[in-house]
């Protein structure tokens, strides 16, 4: 009997997209760094397994958001950009730090970092970075999941059946559109489970979702094989989804503490050996020596420029040693393994012969952004499995007969906060919500007054739809309660709801700005297959 371990990386990114880089360098600087840090070590990972022959099996998360960004022509030329104007820092960098041999090194290697960027990005995956991920989906290492259109929170929406269904289209649509597959699961964003969404899940084609680990085992009925094998949810409805089921893994509830640690305790993330991503040689030195480097203007503000030769030492001015950070990584590959394995070895013993699964969900930020050895950590996880009779597996290859899994009412969770979501809903950001509801209820009326318009009615009526999911992207919320960039998530949300009741009024007194029209569907390029009716009550 196998024992099987899934990893699951969920990569979401808020629509973040301007054209004018020198307003908005430090908001476009989220993505820019993502895809240095994150998605190109990534697949460089990848193919490197794959020359070596090691075989791995990991599933994936990509937010329909964060596939616009990365399929975006413009997106592409300001991260080009974005490079080479490090790419001079770091050889002003070079210059400056010749009498010291140990800055230096680790000025070469932030250097380095950022040319092979640059050469990966344009030359080697031509600047296609989805069509890379869709290739390594192809041959079965990697499982994608959809989810929803812009990341909402679903519960908060939980009783208006038509936005859900909306969102749950969208991100369907986003995922045939980038990867060119239909997937078997779906992924909730923060793993937000309300009661009845498995319903519109199954009617769109879906096998399984993921969700936390108190909204499986706090059931009415509880798993008899806890975390370690799915179970299903039937779907109670008087028509012909009736007989169908849909299948639940619940997520290993310690790995995030593993990684990152809880209340004081610190996760593999806080050693001391490893590179302090919090001080970045942009922020060190005198603004005259960035201006001179043509790294910023006179008025900019300060931006990062990834070139950090410090590691996490209590002292703060330890030098970063990559040798020893890589060999720590190691070190924390092999426990977080281990002890994945002991939990599965536990579990096979108390089974009656079924072959254990443990599901870990990992933030895509952990490989790189907040842990900049995250990646190395990950490299030597799967090198461990390949050694090991735990073997990494997809998770849609575990379901077999859905009808053959326990069958479960689950309760109502989120893996964010304590589990009842209420970061995304407080004191900071609970003034969202009132809009992005009555918003709701006006694109569904309007989407059934307005089934057969035509031309520019049309036109209102998808620029209204997309401003709408724009509204409720869950990173807007997240960002003002975490404090990033709160300001700018407020305006971009204020934004979104101003555009939508613009297009209402103009709907309403049948007059529109074509000039004004035509300016937001350029700024706003996201879905450009989107189809207003999708709010249509389904009758």
């Amino acid at each position: 009997m196998s024992k099987n371990l899934i990893l699951t990386i969920v990569a979401h990114q808020g629509y973040i997209r301007h054209k004018d880089e020198r307003d908005y360098a430090l908001q476009n600087d989220i993505l820019f760094g993502a895809i240095s840090q994150t998605y190109l070590p990534l697949l460089n990972l990848f193919h490197k397994l794959e020359k070596e022959g090691v075989d791995f099996h990991l599933a994936m998360v990509f937010s329909p958001a964060l596939c616009s960004l990365l399929d975006d022509e413009i997106i592409k030329e300001q991260y080009v950009h974005w490079l080479e104007k490090r790419i001079s820092l770091g050889e002003k960098e070079i210059g400056r730090l010749l009498g010291d041999e140990k800055l230096l090194k680790n000025a070469e290697e932030c250097l380095g970092k950022a040319k092979k960027d640059l050469n990966d990005f344009v030359n080697v995956y031509s600047s296609n970075l989805l069509k890379e991920f869709a290739y390594f989906a192809s041959k079965g290492n990697l499982e994608l999941l959809a989810t929803s259109g812009t990341y909402a929170f679903l519960p908060h929406y939980g009783d208006m059946t038509e936005i859900l269904n909306a969102q749950v289209e969208i991100g369907l649509y986003s995922h045939r559109h980038y990867f060119g597959s239909n997937p078997d699961g779906f992924f909730l964003p923060f793993m937000g489970y309300t009661p009845g969404i498995e319903k519109i899940l199954r009617s769109y084609g879906f096998r399984y979702t993921i969700v936390d680990i108190r909204s499986m085992l706090f059931s009415e009925t509880v798993p008899k094989d806890g975390i370690f094998y799915p179970v299903r949810c039937d779907l109670d409805c008087e028509n012909a989804l009736s007989h169908m089921s849909m299948a639940l893994f619940a997520q290993d509830s310690d790995t995030p503490e593993d990684i990152l640690g809880h209340e004081g305790n610190g996760g593999f993330i806080s050693n001391s050996v490893y590179k302090n991503q919090e001080k970045d040689i942009a922020f060190e030195l005198p603004t005259e020596r960035l201006v001179d480097s043509s790294f910023i203007e006179s008025d900019e503000a300060r931006i990062p420029s990834y070139f950090r030769y410090w590691s996490k030492a209590d002292d703060g001015n330890a030098l970063y040693d990559s040798g020893l950070a890589k060999e720590q990584a190691k070190a924390d590959a092999l426990e977080f393994f281990s002890s994945k394995k002991a939990k599965l070895d536990e579990a096979q013993n108390l089974m009656d012969g079924k072959s254990p699964s443990l599901l870990c969900v990992m933030d895509a930020r952990t490989f790189g952004q907040t842990w900049a050895e995250g990646v190395d950590f990950l490299e030597n996880v799967i090198r461990e499995s390949a050694k090991s009779d735990v073997s990494l597996s997809l998770p849609a290859s575990l379901l077999g007969n859905l009808f053959s899994l326990q069958k479960i009412k689950p309760y109502s969770g989120v893996a964010q906060g304590n589990s009842y979501g209420e970061d995304l809903l407080d004191s900071t950001n609970g003034w969202m919500i009132r809009y992005t509801r009555k918003m709701c209820e006006r694109m569904v009326d309007l989407s059934d007054r307005f089934p057969n318009e035509t031309g520019l009615k049309v036109r209102l009526l998808n620029l209204g739809a997309r401003e709408l999911m724009l509204s409720q992207s869950g990173e807007w919320a997240m960002m003002i309660h975490d404090g990033i960039f709160p300001e700018y998530a407020e305006k971009r949300f204020k934004e979104a709801i101003k555009a939508f009741m613009i297009v209402f009024d103009a709907l309403g007194s049948n007059t529109v700005s074509t000039e004004w029209l035509t300016r937001l569907e350029s700024e706003h390029t996201i879905f450009p297959w989107m189809n207003f009716r999708m709010f249509c009550p389904k009758k």
